[in-house]
Parts: C-alpha cells; structure tokens; sequence
C-alpha cells in the first residue's frame, strides 16, 4: 500500500489535509455538538482541549501514522475525517475520528466524504479498511453499516473516554475485494442527491 495526504474531491465535499488554515474554522465545528464530544468521543476537542489534540494530530499526521482531512463543504471546514493506524506493510487503514458539524449530519456529506477516502484507500492498496465505534453510537454503527462494511465483533472495555467512562468498541472492516459492491452502493446512495 502507498498511501499518501491528497486532497480528494467530489461535488459534495472537498477533503483537504488538515492544517493550520482549517484551525479556527474546525474549532468552531467542534463546538456546535458539546453533548456529543462528552457523551460519546474518546477525546474532546472543547475549549482549551481543542488546541491540545489539534497538536497531537498534527504530531502523527507528521510522523505519517495519521492522514487527518479536513472536510471542506461550500469552502468552509466543516469537521474532519482521517485515516488512522495507516500500515503500508500490511496494507491496512482505519478510516475515523470523524465529526461533522451537526447540519452537516444526516445528508450527502458522510457517504460523499467516505467514498473518498475508501476509493483513495483501495486505490493505493489497501486489502482492508477498517472502523472502531463506541459501541453505544447507534447512529455511527447504522452508517458504517449503510456503507456496507461487515461488523467483526465488540471489544469489552476497550478504551476510557475523557470522562472517565469505560467504552466497548465495535469493528468493522471493508475488504478489497467487498470494495466494488460497497463503491456501486456508495454511488447509486450519492447519486439520490441530486
């Protein structure tokens, strides 16, 4: 796999590496949902914690064991998406940390965005892709399964969020040869748009 930060576009959304332009924009992003960043992500990305993560992406993104995207709607970061885990010896990625604004959810964004980076994934090599969910994200677990990915299992207690609450994680992978149907969903689903 050869995977590289690209920016990758579609007539939904703009996906460009995250960087120092896409800050104040994203931080604003991240403050519309502060019952979500509590409730059901690992981190939070409120407040003085924004600027803290901020500078641990851009560390990994730099050492290349992250390729964070901001997603770009109408010109305006709007949240972001990344891959995560990228290991070119074993051909795999995790696609995640994703958050979108909140009227950003529910429309052509996330399956535009995802579409992306899944075809960017397959095309460098990728044999797998795969997405971690808190468990309790029902709405994050249906959309990764809309996408059409396979659900492998539940970690128990697999991570302590922010808070403090012990989270069960969810996996799910799409394989290579899966990408193909997955892509003719994915695209008839964009398409409905308009």
């Amino acid at each position: 796999m050869k995977l590289e930060p690209k920016v990758l576009e579609n007539r939904f959304v703009r996906l460009e590496p995250l960087v120092e332009r896409h800050k104040e924009a994203l931080r604003v992003a991240c403050a519309a949902d502060p019952a979500l960043w509590r409730d059901l992500y690992i981190i939070s990305m409120l407040g003085e914690d924004f600027d803290r993560h901020w500078a641990r992406m851009q560390g990994e993104a730099a050492a290349g064991r992250t390729f964070p995207h901001a997603v770009v709607v109408d010109g305006v970061c709007r949240g972001m998406s990344n891959y995560l885990d990228v290991d070119q010896h074993h051909n795999t990625v995790e696609i995640g940390s994703t958050y979108y604004d909140p009227t950003m959810r529910g429309r052509e964004v996330n399956p535009s965005a995802k579409r992306l980076l899944l075809a960017h994934a397959f095309e460098a090599g990728a044999q797998r892709v795969q997405f971690r969910v808190d468990a309790i994200n029902a709405r994050s677990r249906a959309a990764v399964l809309k996408l059409g990915a396979v659900q492998e299992g539940i970690l128990r207690h697999d991570k302590v969020t922010w808070t403090g609450r012990i989270r069960d994680t969810v996996h799910f992978s799409i394989l290579a040869e899966e990408w193909p149907a997955v892509r003719d969903r994915l695209d008839a689903r964009i398409a409905a748009f308009g």
